[in-house]
């Protein structure tokens, strides 16, 4: 098939209604509608100004209650669970039996991280008995060391969660409620049995819808497969099976006159219209959490400093890239102290007119404070520094 020829503007624009960041429909029918567009949501255990799964419905949405974020995730029934994607992620309860090719590559291996205890039967036969669980009910989670010692009990939990046995479908303070999986997933659901093949077409097509526009990077990272289920996919682009349209998008890798990248169809059907949203972006949203192609289809650098030591760190700590017309305009590392929203370090992206884009800024950081219930704004550096009494005037 010959490929659609895309321009890098035009591929980026398809991306970002995709994403659900064009637009007003996108906003139609809440967290639950969102989850579904992106196909999973990040987890992360950082909390800057909310903790990650609350962000990327914020920055879709604007100010939906962060209690209403939390029932739409976690509730009863269960409309989601978590398990492993792009990493551990809130996925749609409907999307169980795609991932039964993961839960099987586990029971095969037999370990993740850590050996398996051998006390994993007992530890299922007390879920089943005295019902949803979490792992200070069964002696706590560590075993006094660093963050991955942890104890017997734990890495059960997580192993039987790992193979199916177990499904985490809602969470009390942050800490994971395991239950049978045959208590928690519909039947229907768990009766599927699909084959590896299967799994993987299913998720390339919903992959595919998620990013709007991927080459097979962007796809293997959002589903983070290797060995013999990367070449499941690259049949799955071969075939078609998967739905998707190659397109061929200037200024990406690839050879000229071929395929560079596969496309979501109902995306090519018309131009993506309407007001581009302009908010904070978190680092772990699948707008930008593979950096490789945050740099191809933005022209934006961006690297996580938290994890680089303090005195080496160039943006800050927690970063949040601003999103606004459409582009990626700067960054922004915030904090909190009481009632005010802090920006630690402010940094416009170069080449771009504090003129022109103050106002962009100004409205991020204002709209990202009164979510979180600050009434005060405080810019304590910038790039250029004339954005700071700029972006340290009251809101209007």
């Amino acid at each position: 098939m010959t490929p659609i020829d895309l321009t890098a503007d035009e591929a980026r624009r398809i991306i970002l209604r995709s994403q659900g960041l064009i637009g007003a429909d996108p906003r139609k029918g809440g967290v639950h509608a969102m989850l579904r567009r992106l196909g999973a949501v990040q987890l992360d255990t950082i909390s800057v100004l909310a903790r990650s799964h609350e962000l990327v419905a914020y920055a879709r949405l604007g100010a939906v209650g962060r209690t209403k974020v939390e029932r739409a995730y976690w509730h009863n029934p269960a409309q989601s669970f978590e398990y492993w994607c792009h990493a551990a992620c809130i996925l749609p309860i409907e999307h169980w039996p795609l991932y039964e090719f993961r839960r099987r590559a586990f029971r095969e291996r037999k370990q993740r991280w850590h050996a398996v205890p051998d006390n994993v039967d007992k530890l299922l036969e007390q879920v089943r008995e005295s019902g949803p669980l979490m792992t200070s009910d069964v002696g706590g989670a560590k075993n006094g060391g660093p963050w991955w010692d942890w104890s017997d009990s734990k890495i059960g939990l997580e192993w039987l969660l790992d193979i199916g046995e177990l499904v985490c479908s809602r969470r009390v303070g942050w800490r994971r409620v395991y239950d049978l999986a045959e208590r928690v997933v519909p039947a229907g659901l768990l009766a599927e049995d699909l084959t590896d093949e299967e799994c993987i077409v299913r998720l390339a097509a919903i992959a595919g819808r998620s990013l709007g526009v991927a080459n097979r990077t962007d796809l293997i990272d959002f589903l983070r497969l290797k060995g013999r289920y990367a070449a499941i996919l690259d049949d799955v682009l071969l075939s078609g099976a998967a739905g998707l349209a190659p397109v061929s998008v200037a200024g990406w890798p690839g050879k000229k006159g071929q395929a560079n990248a596969w496309a979501d169809p109902g995306g090519l059907e018309s131009e993506p219209r309407g007001r581009h949203r302009t908010t904070l972006v978190s680092p772990f949203d699948s707008l930008i959490w593979h950096r490789g192609r945050t740099e191809r289809v933005f022209g934006f650098t961006y690297t996580l400093e938290l994890y680089v030591p303090k005195h080496k760190r160039v943006h800050g700590y927690f970063t949040m890239p601003v999103l606004a017309g459409g582009r990626l305009i700067g960054r922004v590392d915030p904090a909190r102290e009481g009632t005010t929203l802090v920006a630690r370090q402010v940094h416009l992206e170069p080449g771009l007119s504090p003129v022109k884009w103050a106002g962009a800024l100004r409205d991020a950081l204002w709209s990202a404070a009164e979510w979180v219930g600050c009434d005060t704004i405080r810019v304590e550096r910038a790039d250029p520094p004339e954005l700071v009494p700029i972006l340290n005037m009251t809101a209007t």
